[in-house]
């Protein structure tokens, strides 16, 4: 596996965010409005101009109505134009704001933020259209909103937890994450409900995905212990191999040997990887802690009468499966030339 240079590293979202933060760089490219973008700008603009038309007919008489239906006609207009200024808004928002976020997990959690405000907004609209009497309205959706909140205890807590896990961001779209006993990658962060693409799981081992997916109420997050895969400054895991040796085997060739392969498959990328652990440590009470920069071969006594003999790497987690194929296949090749130094248990990875 080669090493990523530095050109492709500047190259990653994350990495470019960061540069472009430090150095007040601007992104070049100008985002435009798609064809469907226009068409329903347009559609808001012919809506708003109609509304206006309607309600200049009305105001100089030529449409003859009763004072009652004028009164709501006025109101249903008026309602009508606010709605259509706010979708607008938000469109407007959503093509030419948002769409430069180049973060995939950030830009989803502020259009579900987006829509959320303009829903709030719409249903403010249409209580103010049904409602002549505000104080009336205001009153009535504070005793349904009691009565509604203590009959849907359940789908509050969890929409608070919605609201924490924007805020706290324990996980976002895109992150692999275990809550309990669900393991899987983040595809939807919903107002009451996350959904996980699992993996591993019941029917298959290891990380592949499975093919099933998992939905659990938000409200888990707050009683929950949440394990993120993905963390931003250091997206990646320490993952190992374990072969069981006899205890007089040579020790020696079988580090050097583990620790070759290992290196060799990595590259330079593991050094760049405990660089940054080695930095975020440093800011922690815990940077005495040691790190080694290269793949690093340990022996423990086993249960039974064998040693382990564990070669330890860091990985990006979605890598990880594939990167340890490969390393069994490559470890066993190279540790099976020497039969004789090695002694594997008898009858195993032979």
């Amino acid at each position: 596996m080669m090493a990523e240079t530095a050109e492709e590293i500047s190259r990653k979202p994350e990495i470019r965010k960061e540069l472009q933060r430090a150095t007040g760089e601007k992104r070049p490219e100008k985002v435009k409005a798609c064809g469907r973008d226009k068409f329903w700008f347009v559609a808001h603009a012919l809506i708003l101009a109609g509304c206006a038309v309607v309600y200049w007919l009305l105001s100089v008489k030529l449409i003859a109505l009763p004072q009652a239906g004028m009164n709501i006609a006025e109101r249903l207009l008026r309602g009508t134009a606010l709605i259509v200024i706010v979708l607008a808004i938000a469109r407007a928002i959503s093509v030419y704001a948002l769409a430069r976020i180049e973060d995939s997990s950030t830009r989803f959690t502020l259009q579900r933020v987006m829509h959320l405000i303009v829903a709030l907004a719409i249903a403010v609209i249409a209580i103010s259209i049904i409602f002549v009497n505000w104080y009336g309205a205001l009153a009535a959706l504070g005793i349904g909103s009691i009565i509604i909140g203590l009959a849907l205890q359940t789908p509050m807590k969890s929409f608070i937890a919605w609201i924490y896990i924007l805020v706290r961001q324990p996980f976002r779209v895109g992150d692999r994450i275990q809550i309990g006993d669900a393991t899987g990658d983040v595809i939807d962060v919903g107002y009451l409900d996350t959904t996980l693409w699992e993996f591993g799981g019941k029917y298959i081992s290891g990380d592949h995905p499975s093919g099933r997916i998992i939905k659990f109420p938000n409200e888990k997050v707050l009683d929950e212990i949440v394990y993120n895969y993905s963390w931003p400054l250091f997206p990646y895991i320490w993952n190992e191999i374990r072969f069981q040796v006899a205890y007089n085997a040579d020790l020696e060739f079988i580090a050097s040997t583990m620790q070759k392969i290992t290196e060799e498959e990595l590259g330079k990328e593991m050094i760049a990887r405990v660089q940054t652990f080695r930095d975020l440590l440093a800011r922690t009470p815990v940077d005495e802690l040691e790190v080694h920069e290269r793949p690093r071969v340990i022996f423990r006594v086993s249960d039974n009468t064998w040693l382990e003999a564990i070669v330890r790497y860091l990985v990006q987690p979605r890598e990880a499966g594939r990167v340890k194929t490969r390393l069994i296949k490559k470890l066993l090749a190279a540790l099976n030339t020497a039969p004789d130094k090695v002694m594997f248990p008898a009858g195993a990875n032979r």
